[in-house]
């Protein structure tokens, strides 16, 4: 299906490579437009693509296809998910542009590789060839390996090896499951293996080999400690965009393959992702609480929240579900809005030591009230992003098991405690260096790629209907297609309805496909 009579996805890949080999050939203002004007036609043509997308039509949309050799075809499409993903990271690139005025070295070579990360990114959500997918998800590696690494701070040699050795032998195991699925089903077609029903005995060691590719990604503890490296020594932009759209490349993966591919091994390892998530909550938020590096605080309350998209995920319904995809989009412009943040100060002061600072709410107010607006989000206060998809997702998770939203719901205190700490020893108090007294407020291009994401937070906690109804189809299909093997709980829902008491704890044999009675299509649309 594609209501357009051009090949849009094609077009949104091919408008930033074009303009990433034309910024090899131009001075360094040239190329800085031509980065900024590329990835403001790709906004464009993604924000076409949301108004055109049918909410109630066709599971996948302005489908391409183009056989190239053997199963191997040129294949893309997009659902309700992948479009909010596609939007996220439109939105965040011509921001990255915008706030990489410090680079001042290679900024050809900078913007070139900014624009191939942006076709990559896109590519991934956009791919319906499971090899597509994979090309486009590991050649990502390689762009931002080298934005750390040429363009990183004082150890950026280490963490640009660090972040692709981490990233790139988890993925040589989901090649190895790619290649015994496409085995199987005789199809590379994406849409075609996600109804496929691969052997129980099987499905176990495929999800393995896929987490370990997407646990690194994502990241999960005890795969996390690539993150804080790589953001302490990436330039504000490739934190940026790291955090912003590289870390949902996990979830994603979750949503897209292993629970609709491999749902009974996704039962069967409920407690193994749960326990996962919900160490990475508590450890990773005390750690983040005696950070002095301001950074390193926000790379580890990366890893927190990314532990409540895991948490919503494999609650196995639709609040969790549909919680855990909002925390994705909510962290990824609260966590690159908080970057800027720190970004804003750093290329004033030259340091991210939290000690440095304090009081810049007296000599910089636009800076602090954004800040705080950011810090609020982060903590999920009610009214902005970060509260609809926190919600959604305890509650996805107290209906699987109450064990599970109690000991997260530690998480969202100690993470309140160190983002109010963090903002009260930065922008309140007396200032602690002359530099810091004497730091300006922002200027009218940092107010210009901060604002936006500003609204957008409000927005998304105002009205979250905007976002969540393009996905509400597609995750009803997914609730659907694990409903067979959702865990026991305490007060499981299954497709988004509650089972009657007698039927709250599934039988261990009803992910094996014995007789549990699976959702009509009216209990799905009620």
């Amino acid at each position: 299906m594609n209501q357009l009579d051009f090949p849009i996805l094609s077009l949104m890949l091919a408008i930033p490579t074009i303009a990433a080999v034309a910024c090899l050939f131009v001075s360094a203002s040239a190329a800085r437009a031509i980065a900024l004007g590329a990835t403001l036609v790709d906004l464009a043509l993604g924000i076409l693509l949301w108004a055109t997308y049918d909410v109630g039509g066709a599971q996948w949309q302005f489908v391409e296809h183009v056989d190239l050799f053997g199963r191997f075809a040129w294949a893309l499409g997009i659902d309700g998910i992948a479009l909010m993903l596609i939007m996220l990271s439109v939105f965040l690139m011509p921001i990255c542009i915008l706030a990489s005025a410090a680079i001042k070295d290679r900024v050809q070579e900078y913007m070139t590789w900014f624009l191939i990360t942006e076709v990559l990114m896109l590519g991934v959500f956009m791919a319906q060839d499971i090899f597509l997918f994979y090309i486009f998800f590991e050649a990502g590696l390689i762009p931002m390996y080298l934005i750390i690494g040429i363009w990183g701070g004082a150890n950026r040699i280490y963490a640009a090896y660090k972040f692709f050795l981490y990233t790139l032998l988890g993925s040589v195991l989901m090649l190895i499951a790619m290649l015994w699925m496409v085995n199987y089903a005789g199809s590379t077609s994406i849409p075609v293996l996600l109804n496929t029903d691969f052997p129980a005995e099987a499905q176990t060691w495929l999800f393995l080999a896929f987490l370990a590719s997407f646990a690194v990604k994502l990241p999960m503890w005890p795969v996390h400690t690539w993150l804080p490296d790589a953001h302490v020594q990436a330039p504000t932009a490739g934190s940026v965009i790291l955090a912003g759209v590289l870390l949902k490349l996990g979830g994603y993966g979750f949503v897209r393959f292993s629970l609709p591919m491999f749902p009974e091994a996704s039962n069967q390892l409920f407690w193994l992702m749960m326990g996962l998530s919900l160490v990475a909550i508590v450890y990773t938020s005390l750690v983040a609480l005696v950070q002095q590096d301001m950074k390193k605080l926000i790379a580890y309350s990366s890893v927190a929240h990314m532990a409540f998209v895991t948490i919503g995920l494999f609650a196995f319904n639709r609040q969790g579900i549909e919680g855990g995809l909002i925390v994705m989009l909510s962290h990824g412009l609260v966590s690159g809005a908080l970057f800027l943040c720190v970004g804003v100060v750093y290329d004033r002061m030259h340091t991210r030591e939290i000690d440095r600072y304090g009081g810049v709410a007296n000599n910089m107010p636009a800076y602090a009230v954004l800040f705080m607006l950011f810090t609020m989000a982060s903590i999920g206060l009610p009214g902005t992003s970060g509260f609809v998809g926190e919600f959604l997702s305890m509650l996805g998770a107290y209906q699987a098991h109450s064990l599970v939203a109690f000991i997260a719901a530690t998480g969202i205190i100690l993470g309140a405690a160190y983002m109010l700490l963090l903002y009260w020893r930065i922008a309140f108090g007396t200032a602690r260096t002359p530099e810091a007294a004497a730091m300006r407020d922002l200027n009218p291009r940092e107010f210009l790629f901060m604002a936006p994401i500003a609204a957008v937070v409000l927005w998304m906690g105002v009205y979250p209907e905007s976002f969540m109804a393009p996905m509400r189809k597609d995750v009803g299909i997914l609730v659907e297609r694990i409903a067979r093997a959702a865990p026991a709980g305490d007060a499981q829902l299954t497709a988004g309805t509650p089972r009657p008491a007698a039927d709250a704890h599934v039988a261990p044999g009803a992910a094996e496909g014995h007789d549990t009675p699976a959702p009509t299509g009216a209990e799905e649309a009620h």
